[in-house]
């Protein structure tokens, strides 16, 4: 199952995103197809944060706007919201105790957390930063 990072959603709904049009037909062929995929429960929480907030974007999403797209992806039959389950923080902690994680880096451990537990095979992401995590395999869906 292939999971979906913040930053590729974000770049899929905000017009203003440099990667808009690219990440935009990448999240279509993903929503369109019979195969499972996911996204974190934490991963849209944070894109609504991330594109309803006014100091990164010129126009930024309205709240109505940001809670729609989410409703449009979870239309998708093949998509699983991911939620943390009872080991998660147990998990969690191991990933960012080997990977020395530090600060706003633990919402990355807690990503590859959720990840690993639901044996998602991929991670498509913008962010190198996930190399800390071995076992979670991550690709740029962006790039050819």
């Amino acid at each position: 199952m292939i999971a979906v990072d913040t930053n590729v959603l974000v770049h899929a709904h905000q017009r203003q995103a440099d990667l808009h049009l690219s990440a935009k037909e990448v999240m279509r062929q993903l929503a369109e197809s019979p195969a499972p995929w996911a996204i974190c429960y934490h991963n849209l929480v944070e894109f609504y944060a991330v594109v309803t907030h006014a100091t990164l974007w010129r126009s930024p999403s309205t709240a109505e706007q940001a809670l729609e797209q989410i409703a449009a992806w979870r239309e998708s039959p093949s998509l699983r919201i991911l939620m943390d389950t009872e080991d998660a923080l147990d998990r969690m902690s191991e990933l960012a105790v080997a990977a020395r994680v530090r600060g706003a880096q633990i919402h990355d451990a807690r990503i590859a957390a959720c990840c690993l537990t639901y044996g998602v095979r991929e991670l498509w992401t913008l962010d190198r930063d996930f190399s800390r995590y071995p076992a979670l395999r991550t690709r740029n869906p962006l790039v050819k």
